[in-house]
C-alpha cells in the first residue's frame, strides 16, 4: 500500500470526547497507531471501545476532539468518504453473489471494469489462501473461509486503516485459536494497519504489536503485550489481562522497592511496588498463577526469600494449562498455581499439602483504592 505522502502515523486520535446523555462513553481520548502495526483496544463490555470505532469509522460524530487519518483531519468527512475498511463480528457477506463478486463489490461501486475487479479479486483471493474459489457460492464456505472472504473484501480497496470490530466473536474456540494466527500473518504480509476491537485479552495479546486498556471511557495502559501482563500499571489492568491472584493486605515494610505486606489472616508474602505505596497503607498485590513453584518438600523450593504452605482444594486440569487450586494455610487464602507443562503434580489430589514459593519481584502491589 503506498502512503508515502502521509506521515508515520495512520491514524491519530487527540483527545476526543463522546456522551449520551450523562453517560460519558469516550473521555478525552487520545492516542496514536503507527503506519502498519497492529494495534488492539481491549476492554470489558460498556467500557466504550465500540464507541470509538464507530467515532473512527465516521458513524458517530464526536462532541470534542478530532480524528485524522493518514495525516489528514476526519471532521465532516462522511464513513464513505473515509480512506478505511470494517469487518464486523457479522461478516455481511451477500448470499447471492459468489465469493469473487463479493470481493469485488467495492470496486465495481469504485466503477472499475467488470474484468479488471474480477481479475483483482482473484488475486487477493489468492493472498488470503482461498485461491480457486472465486466461483463459489458464499454459504459453500466454512466460517474461518467466509471470514477471510471478508477481509479480503476489505484489503482489495487498499484502505490506510482497516477496523475490525470482535470480528472472531461468533466462531468456535478451536477456530478462533486458528483465525488468530491467520489473522496476524495476514496483517504481516500486507503491511496495513489494522485496528481491532476485542473483550477477548487472548485475542489481543496474541494478535497486536500495541495494545490500549480501555475502561470507562479511557486507556489505563497503552503498552506492547508483555508490558501489559507483566508490568500493569493499574489494579484495573492487573486484574482483566491475564489470570491473577489478588490478596488484600497492609504493608509491615519495605526494602528495594519491594513491599513486606501482610492479609489481616497473617498470611505474609512479598511484592514489588507500583505507584505510591507506603509503610502501614492498605495493598492490594496481583502474584500470576505461573510465577509460583511447587513442591512436596519445602527443602526443594528455589533459593526464594519466603516460602509458603497450602492444602490443596482442587486439581483444574486442563491439559497444558492445568492449575491447582491451594487454600493458604495461614490465612485460608485460595492462591492458584500453574502446574508444570512437564506433567509433574498431575498426581495431587485434594486435602494434600504442598509447599510453593514466588519471587516477589514475579508480584505487583497496588495501593487499595488505586486507579488509573
Amino acid at each position: 500500500m503506498n502512503h508515502a505522502a502521509h506521515p508515520s502515523t495512520d491514524l491519530e486520535v487527540n483527545a476526543v470526547e463522546k456522551s449520551f446523555a450523562d453517560y460519558r462513553a469516550v473521555d478525552r481520548l487520545s492516542f496514536s497507531v503507527n503506519r502498519g502495526s497492529f494495534f488492539s483496544i481491549l476492554g470489558p463490555s460498556g467500557c466504550g471501545k465500540t464507541t470509538l470505532l464507530r467515532m473512527i469509522a465516521g458513524f458517530i460524530q464526536p462532541d470534542g476532539g478530532d480524528i485524522r487519518i493518514g495525516g489528514r483531519s476526519m471532521s465532516g468527512v462522511a464513513p464513505n468518504q473515509r480512506p478505511i475498511n470494517m469487518v464486523f463480528q457479522q461478516l455481511a457477506l451477500f448470499p447471492m453473489m459468489t465469493v469473487g463478486e463479493n470481493v469485488a463489490f467495492g470496486l465495481a461501486r469504485r466503477g472499475m471494469g467488470k474484468a479488471e475487479r474480477l481479475r483483482k479479486a482473484e488475486a487477493m483471493l489468492e493472498r488470503v489462501s482461498l485461491g480457486g474459489s472465486a466461483h463459489k457460492k458464499v454459504d459453500a464456505l466454512s466460517g474461518g473461509q467466509r471470514q477471510r472472504v471478508a477481509i479480503a473484501r476489505s484489503l482489495v480497496l487498499e484502505p490506510t486503516l482497516l477496523l475490525l470490530d470482535e470480528p472472531l466473536g461468533a466462531l468456535d474456540l478451536k477456530l478462533r485459536e486458528h483465525m488468530k494466527i491467520e489473522l496476524k500473518q495476514l496483517q504481516a504480509a500486507f503491511g496495513t494497519t489494522f485496528v481491532y476491537i476485542t473483550h477477548d485479552q487472548s485475542e489481543a495479546l496474541v494478535l497486536s504489536d500495541l495494545v490500549g486498556v480501555m475502561n470507562k471511557g479511557r486507556f489505563e495502559q497503552l503498552g506492547t503485550p508483555q508490558s501489559l501482563y507483566y508490568d500493569p500499571a493499574t489494579p484495573f489492568v492487573a486484574g482483566f489481562v491475564g489470570a491473577n491472584n489478588r490478596i488484600a493486605g497492609r504493608v509491615d515494610a519495605m526494602a528495594s522497592g519491594l513491599a513486606t505486606l501482610t492479609t489481616a489472616e497473617g498470611w505474609t508474602l512479598e511484592a514489588r511496588t507500583k505507584g505510591d505505596v507506603t509503610v502501614g497503607q492498605a495493598v492490594l498485590a496481583y502474584v500470576r498463577p505461573e510465577a509460583a513453584v511447587l513442591a512436596r518438600d519445602p527443602h526443594q523450593l528455589p533459593g526464594c526469600r519466603r516460602s509458603h504452605s497450602g492444602r490443596v482444594d482442587s486439581v483444574l486440569f486442563d491439559g497444558a494449562n492445568s492449575a491447582v487450586l491451594i487454600q493458604e494455610s495461614q490465612s485460608k487464602v485460595e492462591f492458584r498455581i500453574a502446574l508444570p507443562q512437564t506433567g509433574q503434580f498431575s498426581d495431587l489430589v485434594p486435602g494434600e499439602t504442598i509447599h510453593f514459593a514466588f519471587d516477589g519481584e514475579r508480584a505487583v502491589c497496588f495501593a487499595a483504592g488505586a486507579t488509573a
